[in-house]
């Protein structure tokens, strides 16, 4: 027993950081999904330069990780595809604040013993930051969840900006 705790030393052991791997040609096309809202031409920024920030955690290694990703993009991480379509946020005057992502999840997974690993689609489907519990990525070795959607409306960049004191 001595022997074996003298073994454990200071050193703290790190996983390899993940690296983007190749998405398996089969799971590199998606359909489009359903918008939130129809996209009017001119108001907000178009769905092709807005920037999703998804979190993905490991819960084998505890290796979290933040991926930003371009609507109509997907990123294989280890055995984990996250395919984003599409991302969008509610109008600053709007009441109710939202914000959300459709987002595909697969799996690369062993479900039987005698099967080879197989890819397996684990969620399709709207992730809101402000109600993570609304739709859930249910999986025990994933967890995925959206942090952020970086768009801007019209006239939002002036209306966050202090009023200047006027002189009177």
């Amino acid at each position: 027993m001595l022997l074996m705790l003298s073994a454990c030393g200071d050193e703290q052991v790190r996983a390899p950081e993940a690296e983007e791997t190749e998405i398996p040609e089969e799971l590199q096309t998606a359909d489009a999904p359903p918008t939130m809202a129809t996209e009017v031409e001119g108001v907000g920024t178009p769905m092709d330069e807005r920037v999703a920030t998804i979190g993905l955690v490991n819960k084998r290694n505890n290796e979290t990780r933040d991926i930003e990703m371009y609507p109509g993009e997907a990123r294989r991480i280890d055995d984990v595809i996250i395919r984003l379509s599409a991302c969008e946020r509610t109008a600053p005057w709007e009441e109710l604040q939202q914000t959300g992502a459709f987002v595909q999840v697969i799996v690369n997974e062993r479900r039987a013993a005698d099967d080879e690993a197989q890819w397996y689609s684990v969620f399709s489907g709207w992730l809101f930051k402000e109600s993570p519990s609304l739709n859930v990525v249910e999986h025990p070795v994933y967890d995925v969840w959206l942090k952020d959607c970086a768009m801007s409306f019209p006239g939002e960049e002036n209306a966050s900006a202090p009023a200047e004191p006027s002189d009177s």
